[in-house]
This record gives C-alpha cells, structure tokens and sequence, in this order.
C-alpha cells in the first residue's frame, strides 16, 4: 500500500510539474501574441511613412521639373516674340509690301516725267527688310527638357522588405583576455553589404557556460561597432567570467544575437579584512587610513548613552565580520595590536599566480606591503618574521625603501615608485615588487610556500589603497620567464 502511494505521489508531482509548465507556455505564446500584434502594427506604419515620404519627395522633384519647364518656355517667349524680333519683322514686311505696290505703280507708268519725279530706288534700297536678321534668337526645340525614369522605374520596382542581417558568431579561439582588457573577434557565413553597424553586449558572471534565466549583473551595450571586432580596455575583473553576444544592425533592423560565448577572466580579487587591522587603521574595502587615536575607541567616549564603558566592550576589540569569509582569515586570533599596524586581506593564495597593486602615500611615516603566513603573530611587524615577506618605506630621518624578511633587510637602490605591483607566483615560490607604472622590477623574493599566504599591508601615519581583480600584466610573465633560469641575487632574505 505504501508503494502505490509513494509511486502515486511522484505521478502527482511530476503532473503537477508539467502543468506548471504549460501554464507558463500558455502565458507565452499570449504574450508572443499580443507581441506580434503589436510589432506588425508598427512596421505597417512604417510602411506606410515610408512610401509617404517617398511619393513626397516625388511630388517635390515633379514640381521642380515643371517649374524649370515653365522658366524655360517664358524665357524663349520672351526673345521670340518680347524681345520685338517678331514685331520688328512684321513692320518690315508691311513697309516692303507697300514699297513694293510704289514700285509696280512706277514701272507701269507711261509718263517718263512721272518716273523721273518718283525715283523709287533708293527708297526700295533702304527698305527695313534689307537690314532685319532672319535667324530666330531662340529655339523651339525643347527635347533637352524630356526624362527618361526607365531605370528609377526599375529601382522602384525592385523596393522589398529590408532583409534581415545574418547572425555573426563570435570566434572563441580568436578572442584575447589579458592586461585587463578583452578583445571579442566574429564573422558573418556570407558577406553583407547592407550591414551599418554591429552591437556588443556583456555581461559579468560568476557562472560559466550560457547565461541563466536570473544573472546577477545587467547586460552592458557597446553599439555603432563598424568592424568585426572590438576590444573593451580599463576593466576590473571582480568576477569569474564574462560572457559576450553581438549582433549585426542595417539601416532600419538588427538581426538575432549570436550565440552567448563565456570567457575566463583569470584576475584576483580581495578586500582588506577589517576584522584582522590594527585599531588605529580605519579600514575601508580596499582603502586604509591611519587614525592616530583610534577611530573606534574614540566613537564609545562620544556615545554618552552607552552604560558599559569597558575596553572589554570597545568596539575597538569587536572583530568586524570579512567581507568574503566567516571566520576570518586569521581564525580564533585578535586583530593586530602594539606596533604591528598591519592589516590582511580577505583571501588567501594557495596555488596559480597573482598580481594586485597598492598606491600609497609616499609621505607617510612607514608603509609595507608583501605577503604573511596565517601564522603570522599579532605583535609582529611585517619583514621581522620568518611568516611574512615584504617591501617597506621608512621616511623616519631619511628616506629609504627595503626589502624584508626573517628580520633581516637589503635597501633597494630604485626610485620611489608611486605605486607598487605585486607578483606572486605560489607554486614556484617567487614573491615580486615592480614599479606598477613602469613595470620594472624592484626585488624579488624566491622561496618555498608551504602554506597559504596572504596579501598584507602595513601603514604608520599615512593612507593607501589596494587595486585588485588584476590579471598578471603580460610585461610581466614575459619578464618572469626570462628570468626564471637565472638564480636570484636577494637569496639571503629568502
């Protein structure tokens, strides 16, 4: 009896599953409906728009070639019958006819006295017929006015529906992560002409493989892209992946996006763990500064309602929760204290290699930043352990940047850079300092990791921030592999 209904049970919520989903197909194709409904109005307007402005601009060229026509025929009138080349012919026609009759008159006449006393000659000689031009001053001809619209005819009967741009596929193997930019390459099956532009999206992710029905960060739009290609610079990789789709746009409609192509972005991305710094550092995400009285003891004097005034109940000795990890990274400890002015970040490095900067205020008092074992005492000062290894500015009497570790210490002879790039390679047990605008080398430590290590930083009267979700700058692999046959002259420290 339990069988069947057991059994029964599964039939009903297998059912119950499948008319969820059909609901939500119902819903769909209503809504597929109601779309197509919509979106067939809207280019039946356009349409219609269209061929208005069409028979418009028509209408406004018929008018134009009827004006000239009209311009031309007055034109010609005017030297034809205006200018008097008409009316001056006709009054040397009437002035000839009557010089004529005089004449005939004249030779019919029998009486010599009578011819003599005419003499018709000379005014038949100076007649106006003799002196008038009988070419026209204009023609009648008006065939350069005729058009021919045989092939516009054609062109017109040849308008259809815009086709729709093919889809482009992002090639993977052609596609470039690295110094924090990508570079997305595609192509089309055929050629298109009539492709304007190309529009890219992408989107952050944590997930690889295609996108999922709920993401957690929105699409980004890159539009009016003319090649087949595109690079995207200056980003931060705060996430796993990426994932990129395009699609090819004309004058009038976009195609379908290609198919969603998932990329690693392979950065490494912290925070500084408020929970591990030193009561005087006041501890943003990615940013430190120095509080020379302590900013959380210094919030209990203000607050005149809090009742227990213990430095047991200071918030100064409240361990702030990480902001990736619970615990923290430095489980069941304190957070630094006495002169150790140190704070961790909130992931640690057990494998691959890494790379984040740090921008410090080059006038403050002491700055550090290297690695630290979890190990790491909560007294000690990075550099003066076996746990911790580091580059530290002292700006006490005189300036001077060291290399330390194991409490022992080799001045560098470099500039002060403005900010310094870190480079760890966990496996090989290289920890390196570059100048991060320049991406020259400072010092390098070689070792053995046997433990995870942590991104650490100390500083004494003075500010810093990190930049993190960096990938290995390629200047620096190559650098690296160039020197990774070649022993290291910082061997003491190490």
């Amino acid at each position: 009896m339990g069988e069947h209904k057991e059994s029964l049970r599964k039939i009903t919520t297998t059912l119950t599953l499948k008319n969820e989903e059909i609901t939500n197909f119902i819903c769909s194709l209503k809504q597929s409906l109601e779309n197509l409904e919509a979106n067939s109005d809207r280019v039946h307007g356009d349409l219609e728009s269209e061929f208005t402005s069409l028979n418009a601009v028509l209408d406004q060229l018929k008018d134009g070639m009827l004006t000239r026509i009209k311009q031309e025929r007055a034109s010609r009138t005017y030297e034809l019958q205006v200018n008097y080349q008409l009316s001056a012919c006709s009054k040397a026609l009437e002035s000839s006819e009557e010089l004529l009759d005089l004449a005939n008159q004249t030779l019919c006449s029998s009486q010599t006295e009578g011819f003599m006393q005419v003499q018709p000659a000379p005014r038949v000689t100076m007649a106006p017929a003799f002196r008038l031009s009988l070419k026209a001053k204009a023609s009648d001809n008006m065939s350069h006015m005729m058009v021919d619209f045989s092939q516009e005819r054609e062109m017109l009967r040849g308008i259809s529906f815009l086709p729709v741009p093919a889809t482009p596929e992002i090639q993977v193997s052609e596609c470039q992560v690295c110094d924090n930019t990508v570079s997305v390459l595609w192509t089309l099956q055929e050629p298109d002409s009539k492709i304007d532009h190309y529009t890219l999206e992408h989107r952050r992710t944590n997930h690889d493989g295609p996108p999922r029905l709920r993401e957690e960060f929105p699409w980004m739009v890159v539009e009016g892209i003319r090649p087949m290609e595109h690079t995207l610079t200056g980003l931060r990789f705060d996430t796993r992946f990426m994932t990129f789709r395009v699609k090819a746009c004309n004058k009038a409609v976009a195609g379908e996006f290609s198919e969603p192509v998932t990329l690693e972005t392979h950065a490494f991305l912290f925070k500084l763990d408020a929970a591990s710094a030193h009561q005087n550092l006041k501890v943003e995400e990615l940013s430190v500064e120095w509080d020379s009285v302590g900013g959380k003891v210094q919030e209990i004097r203000k607050d005149k309602n809090r009742t227990n005034q213990s430095p047991m109940h200071s918030p100064a000795r409240v361990s702030m929760m990480s902001p990736k990890r619970v615990p923290t990274v430095r489980p069941g400890r304190d957070r630094f204290t006495a002169e150790s002015y140190t704070v961790l970040a909130d992931t640690a490095i057990d494998a691959g290699q890494q790379y984040w900067e740090v921008r410090f205020d080059k006038e403050s008092k002491a700055f550090a930043v290297g690695v630290a074992l979890r190990s790491l005492g909560r007294f000690d000062q990075l550099g003066k352990s076996g746990a911790s290894w580091c580059i530290h500015l002292n700006n006490w009497l005189q300036q001077s940047l060291t290399a330390k570790h194991n409490n022992k210490a080799r001045t560098l002879d470099c500039a002060i850079p403005d900010r310094i790039g870190v480079y760890c390679n966990y496996e090989e047990g290289i920890l390196s300092f570059y100048n991060a605008k320049l991406k020259q080398l400072m010092h390098t430590f070689r070792t053995k990791f046997t433990q995870p290590i942590i991104p650490a930083f100390m500083v004494w009267n003075g500010t810093f921030s990190v930049k993190t979700g960096l990938q290995v700058p390629s200047v620096v692999q190559s650098g690296q592999r160039k020197n990774s046959n070649t022993s290291s002259s910082n061997a003491s420290l190490t």
